[in-house]
């Protein structure tokens, strides 16, 4: 990825025609779901999507993200990054969401994103598009499952065609949520391993396939 965050462009090498369009949209504070939604727009680009990476804009107050060596790292690390924006989800034929765990639900800074979609839901901009979505939590059984599904409760309001991983592929066995790829980080100090990568992989190849299907049977 390049440090100004140009869209990783590639040929539709799996069906000669135009590439499936994706956005990976995310929030994170200390790296982790920044690091699966990087390995995610990899998986994407090798099975020929074009994608742009996107993080939310953050929201906290300077005195939370100082408070925090990690948190204030992170944010250096990635300010070269391009925020989501409303055009991002007009031009993706398919989204993926990622988010850490807040109390089972999706961090504020995604939500207040997805709060701001109001116009885009009124005139079903983003009806019959494909997405998936996924998270990271600080303790195992930290509310994994319930986040995911908060933010799938958008994908139904806005009319999209949800993906899950489910148990598609051996990776799933092993890493064991058929709703989305997850990550048990004991809060930022162990990062996602082969096989949180592999399966976040494995969910963004999916959304691809799924995405170029539904592409390739409306053409017809």
């Amino acid at each position: 990825m390049s440090k100004k965050n140009k869209d990783l462009v590639a040929p539709d090498k799996k069906s000669g025609g135009k590439a499936p369009r994706v956005v990976i949209i995310y929030y994170s504070s200390t790296g982790t779901v920044h690091d699966m939604a990087v390995e995610a727009a990899k998986a994407a680009e090798e099975e020929g999507a074009k994608v742009r990476l996107r993080p939310v804009a953050e929201t906290a107050p300077e005195e939370a993200i100082k408070s925090n060596p990690q948190w204030t790292e992170h944010r250096k690390a990635t300010r070269h990054l391009i925020d989501a924006s409303h055009e991002d989800l007009l031009w993706a034929d398919a989204v993926m969401l990622g988010s850490p765990t807040r109390f089972g639900l999706p961090a504020s800074q995604l939500k207040s994103f997805i709060d701001s979609t109001g116009p885009l839901w009124a005139q079903g901009s983003l009806v019959n598009k494909c997405a998936t979505s996924f998270t990271s939590s600080a303790t195992r059984h930290g509310g994994q499952e319930s986040t995911i599904l908060a933010i799938n409760n958008v994908f139904y309001h806005w009319g999209m065609i949800i993906v899950p991983p489910g148990y598609a592929d051996p990776i799933q066995f092993a890493a064991g949520n058929p709703y989305g790829a997850s990550h048990t980080s004991q809060n930022a100090t162990v990062p996602p391993t082969e096989t949180e990568l592999d399966a976040v992989g494995f969910q963004s190849r999916r959304l691809v396939q799924i995405t170029r299907m539904l592409k390739k049977g409306d053409q017809s």
